[in-house]
């Protein structure tokens, strides 16, 4: 059991910046990715972000593709979101989410049933 837990949340002016981390209680093994989706009121989840555990390889969605940065601390078992130049669309619940690699992160998101593993969320309000 992999427990998740996400936190650098808040409220910015647009143009801000915010690093959300997502600390694991056992890091998954070289099998799996650990990633960002987030979920605006009223709009799909989307699938941001994803580090690979094993090789480091990683993914951005277009929307935050040039602006946002995912990194990995495998000696505390931390996986990082860096956002800068946030927009008001980057506005939503932020969730940390560790699953295994043979399935994409956009395939995760859309799932109704939630995948693998994911932390409480983080809110993320950015205001113009």
């Amino acid at each position: 059991q992999v427990q998740l837990v996400e936190s650098g949340g808040g409220s910015v002016q647009a143009g801000e910046s915010l690093t959300l981390s997502c600390a694991a209680s056992t890091y998954p093994d070289s099998r799996n990715c650990m990633g960002w989706i987030r979920q605006a009121p009223g709009r799909k989840r989307e699938g941001v972000a994803r580090i690979s555990i094993g090789g480091g390889t990683r993914y951005y969605a277009d929307s935050v593709k040039g602006r946002f940065t995912i990194s990995r601390d495998n000696a505390n078992n931390t996986v990082y979101l860096q956002m800068n130049s946030l927009k008001p669309e980057d506005t939503a619940m932020y969730y940390c989410v560790a699953y295994p690699s043979h399935l994409s992160l956009n395939t995760v998101a859309a799932t109704p049933s939630r995948l693998g593993y994911w932390g409480q969320g983080t809110q993320v309000t950015v205001s113009s």
